[in-house]
């Protein structure tokens, strides 16, 4: 039974609850779904364009709380529900099948935490509730196996694709997998692009909300092609404080603006040593440079991780930090940062290219 006053009413008393996540309220941005009334019970839908699963009790709550202030109501069912969709890349690159939104995590050089950092991010996605895979593009130096303590080789049912690997609930596709792991990779840059474009084009990745690509370090051959080649919502830049790491690290930047990829953020690691003896904190790469980097290039400052022995004794386990600590200060870090990357890329422009026809053009028309 329509009662527009009510709902007139229902809708105002929702827009004060307020996404702690992208600042705006529910209803304008068109979130609210299906309010239904009848009698005194209440019943709506909240769609996310973003996993955020350790946030819907919080939110189911305050959204109850709400529609309870306006008279009348007496019984409020709320239903939240996530709809992540595929978002703009570069112009002229066609999307993956079945990979919703691409995000390159890049640096300017090695040694930096960029794998660390990738495949911390890809668990808290994963943990919110999203479908997220890894591709470990670093051909030369593959950390992710290690990482995600995954061993073996992938199967291929018709010879021609392959399966990802998969623990912690996301899918894994490296070319370590492919080789012995003392074995080096002696190939020039062409063999190197040749076999990622493989890598990626050929595995069956299984419905991904998120892929994320460890980039290799740099600005060569490699990381040039994937640039331009594969479809990137965007791009997340991994650097230390120090003025060296920096100085590499805005090249990596500048490299992803000219081809058109939008920057995400910048995650600083090995931000502040503590002494887990004494507390004493310690500045040793130096204090806030990921911070002036981000606002020298007006981009996002995501968030700085600590210099602690346990995230790199987690990661060479093959149980990375969200997983091995998932409720700790530094799992909370990573989720913090997963978190701001997927409500800027849910707030990107959405691809349309599927909605339109393809056009082919035969020598019989």
């Amino acid at each position: 039974m329509s009662n527009p006053a009510l709902e007139a009413a229902l809708t105002e008393a929702l827009k004060a609850v307020i996404d702690p996540n992208t600042g705006k309220d529910y209803v304008s941005t068109r979130a609210l779904k299906n309010l239904r009334i009848e009698d005194g019970d209440v019943a709506f839908q909240v769609e996310l364009g973003y996993p955020g699963k350790s946030q819907h009790a919080a939110l189911r709550k305050a959204l109850v709380a709400a529609a309870r202030t306006v008279p009348g109501v007496a019984n409020v069912s709320v239903e939240i529900t996530t709809k992540i969709t595929s978002h703009a890349v570069q112009r002229g690159v066609q999307l993956l099948p079945r990979v919703k939104n691409v995000i390159a995590v890049a640096s300017g050089k090695g040694g930096v935490g960029k794998s660390t950092t990738t495949v911390n991010l890809a668990l808290a996605l994963a943990a919110e509730g999203a479908s997220v895979g890894i591709l470990d593009a670093d051909i030369y130096g593959p950390s992710q196996p290690m990482m995600m303590g995954v061993s073996g080789r992938p199967e291929s049912a018709d010879g021609k694709t392959i399966e990802p690997m998969e623990n912690y609930g996301v899918q894994v596709m490296s070319i370590g997998f492919l080789v012995e792991p003392d074995q080096a990779m002696i190939w020039h840059g062409p063999m190197a692009t040749q076999a990622l474009d493989q890598l990626l084009n050929q595995t069956n990745w299984r419905e991904l909300d998120y892929l994320l690509i460890d980039m290799p370090p740099g600005t060569g051959d490699i990381a040039l092609t994937l640039s331009q080649r594969v479809p990137l919502t965007g791009a997340i830049i991994v650097t230390t404080p120090q003025d060296i790491a920096l100085l590499d690290a805005r090249k990596g930047l500048s490299m992803f603006e000219k081809v058109g990829v939008p920057i995400l953020g910048i995650v600083e690691n090995m931000a502040v040593y503590c002494c887990p003896n004494c507390g004493h904190t310690e500045h040793i790469f130096g204090a806030d440079g990921g911070k002036r980097m981000a606002a020298e290039y007006k981009v996002d400052y995501l968030g700085g991780l600590p210099l602690t022995m346990a995230i790199r004794e987690q990661a060479d386990s093959g149980r990375p930090t969200v997983v091995a600590d998932p409720d700790g200060e530094v799992s909370g870090i990573y989720k913090a940062v997963a978190r701001q990357v997927a409500v800027k890329v849910a707030l990107k422009a959405k691809d349309f290219s599927a909605m339109f026809p393809t056009i082919t053009v035969s020598k019989g028309t």
